[in-house]
C-alpha cells in the first residue's frame, strides 16, 4: 500500500476568536475572550487571527478589540494578526501592536457589496494605501480571497476571476494569500485543480486555505489541498464561525478535528490534541454550543470505551 505524498508538517492558525467570536450574538464579555485565547496559546497554536477592527457599529461582538489586544500582549511564541477591512481599521490595529494585517476582499461583486458595500474593483483600490501604510510601519500584510470556490449569491466562480484578483495582489507586493471557501461550497477536485493551476502561474505566492465546513466537505479539501503541497490553514476552536454575509454559512472546520486529523495521518501540527480537545469542551459551555466538531461528537481516536457486560455476551 503506497502512503499519500503529503506534507511532514503544516501551520495551523486559529481563528475562533475572529470568525469564532463575531458569529456569536449574544456579548461575550472581554475577560472571557482573553481567557479563551490564553487557553488556546497552551495548546502549542503558532498563529492566531485575534480580532478583527471593523467598526463597532458593523459587528458589535468585536468592539472590543484594542482592549483583547492589549491584554494578551504577554504571550510568546505566538503571532497575532488581525482582520482589517479599510485604513482606519489598519491603523488601529498597528497602534495597538498587531504586527500583521489580514485583507478583506470578495472574489465577486455580489459578496463584495453584501460585505464591504462597494465592488471588488473598487475594494481592491482601496487596499493599496493600507499596503503603503503597513510598509512604513513595518508590519506584514496577507491577502485573502473570499467566496473564492462559491458564491451564495453568484454561484461558481470562474478560475479566471480568482487568477485576476492573486495578479493585482502580486502587483500591489503581496507574497501570502488566504483562498476562503466562506460558503462551504468546495470540492476536493475544485481546490486540487484551483491550487495546481495557481501554483503553477504564481510560483512565488504562498497560498493558504480558509476552509468552512458548511457541506461537510473541509476534512476532504484539506487534504485535496495537502496534496498540492499546503501547509497554511486556518481553523476555529470547536467549529465556531460563519460569515454573516453569506446566507447558510456555517461554522469553520473545527481546530481539534483538523488537529486531529493531521496527526492521525502523521503531520505535525505543534498542537497537542488532548489539550485543544478540553479548551474545545470549555469553549462549548461557556458559549452553550459549538459550532460542528466531531471531537466533542466521539472523541479522538484514542479514546477507548469498557465494555459493558451485556457486550461482552454478545462478543
Amino acid at each position: 500500500m503506497t502512503d499519500l505524498l503529503l506534507p511532514s508538517k503544516v501551520i495551523i492558525c486559529e481563528v475562533g476568536p475572529r470568525d469564532g467570536f463575531q458569529a456569536e450574538t449574544v456579548w461575550i464579555p472581554t475577560e472571557q475572550k482573553i481567557r479563551i485565547i490564553k487557553e488556546l496559546a497552551k495548546t502549542g497554536v503558532q498563529s492566531m487571527e485575534i480580532t478583527s477592527f471593523v467598526h463597532p457599529r458593523a459587528i458589535p461582538q468585536l468592539k472590543d478589540a484594542e482592549e483583547v489586544v492589549r491584554n494578551t500582549q504577554d504571550l510568546t511564541g505566538i503571532k497575532f494578526r488581525a482582520l482589517v477591512p479599510n485604513i482606519r481599521g489598519a491603523e488601529r490595529a498597528i497602534d495597538v501592536g498587531i504586527t500583521k494585517l489580514k485583507l478583506m476582499l470578495s472574489a465577486t461583486d455580489s459578496h463584495s457589496i453584501s460585505n464591504a458595500n462597494r465592488t471588488t474593483e473598487d475594494a481592491l483600490n482601496k487596499l493599496e494605501p493600507i499596503i503603503d501604510l503597513a510598509e512604513k510601519r513595518g508590519v506584514g500584510v496577507g491577502g485573502s480571497i473570499a467566496v473564492a470556490f462559491g458564491c451564495p449569491f453568484e454561484g461558481k466562480v470562474p478560475f479566471s476571476r480568482i487568477a485576476e484578483i492573486v495578479q493585482r495582489y502580486s502587483e500591489m507586493g503581496i507574497t501570502e494569500v488566504s483562498l476562503a471557501d466562506s460558503s462551504g461550497r468546495a470540492n476536493p477536485n475544485q481546490v486540487y485543480s484551483m491550487l495546481g493551476e495557481l501554483k503553477d502561474r504564481y510560483s512565488k505566492m504562498t497560498f493558504s486555505m480558509h476552509l468552512h465546513n458548511t457541506r461537510g466537505m473541509a476534512l476532504a479539501n484539506v487534504v485535496a489541498a495537502l496534496q498540492q503541497g499546503i501547509t497554511l490553514f486556518d481553523s476555529s476552536i470547536a467549529g465556531l464561525g460563519g460569515c454573516p454575509y453569506a446566507p447558510g454559512a456555517t461554522g469553520n472546520i473545527a481546530t481539534e478535528d483538523l488537529v486531529h486529523a493531521l496527526y492521525e495521518m502523521g503531520i505535525e501540527t505543534g498542537i497537542d490534541v488532548d489539550s485543544v480537545i478540553n479548551v474545545a469542551k470549555d469553549v462549548k459551555q461557556k458559549l452553550g454550543h459549538d459550532g460542528g466538531s466531531y471531537m466533542l461528537q466521539a472523541g479522538p481516536n484514542s479514546q477507548l470505551h469498557i465494555k459493558t457486560e451485556s457486550q461482552e455476551k454478545l462478543g
